[in-house]
């Protein structure tokens, strides 16, 4: 008997157990949570604007219509174009350049210069990347077009040079920290 009082003591413990374990009870089990504010994550910004540009002689002479000008050689022409640049990042850069700008674009690649574009703010020169500076910055990028006194003959009388397509292009470039 005292067996079988030590069999079922035994089984009343396991089911206890079980139950205990299997979630029929309660085993203390330690928890905590705390929430954090982590706040809100917040893109930056770029951007360019052209407002009208401007042709000017080797003088200094506006131009008012450069369809109506024709060059000779040894002319140099000038266009000057201001740009609104936003440009918004802690790590923000960027670089300005043209697109739609070729060697000769009509014109035989000796007797012609196309310049990349020289960037001044204020009229100092900068160079690139362009960073933020809290504002938007006034960008002016100035191209000039060159049909060099070298030419000899009658090279390119009736050459023309089709700045139509030209665009100011902004392009992020990667700053350290960003990969």
């Amino acid at each position: 008997m005292k067996n079988s009082t030590l069999v079922k003591g035994t089984a009343a413990i396991a089911v206890g157990a079980a139950l205990l374990l299997g979630g029929g009870g309660t085993l203390a089990n330690w928890n905590a949570e705390a929430t954090a504010a982590p706040g809100t994550i917040v893109a930056g910004d770029l951007n360019v604007t052209a407002a009208n540009g401007v042709w000017t002689d080797r003088a200094g002479t506006v131009i008012p219509d450069i369809t109506a000008y024709k060059v000779v050689p040894g002319d140099k022409l000038t266009f000057t174009q201001p740009l609104t640049v936003k440009l918004v990042g802690n790590k923000m850069a960027a670089n300005v350049a043209t697109t739609g700008i070729t060697p000769t674009n009509g014109f035989t690649s000796t007797n012609v210069s196309v310049s990349a574009p020289v960037l001044t703010v204020g009229g100092t020169a900068v160079s690139n990347p362009l960073k933020p500076t809290g504002s938007d910055q006034t960008v002016t990028a100035t191209i000039t077009f060159e049909f060099l006194s070298t030419t000899t003959g009658r090279a390119d009388t009736t050459a023309s040079y089709n700045f139509g397509s030209v665009a100011f292009q902004l392009t992020q470039v990667t700053q350290p920290g960003l990969s």
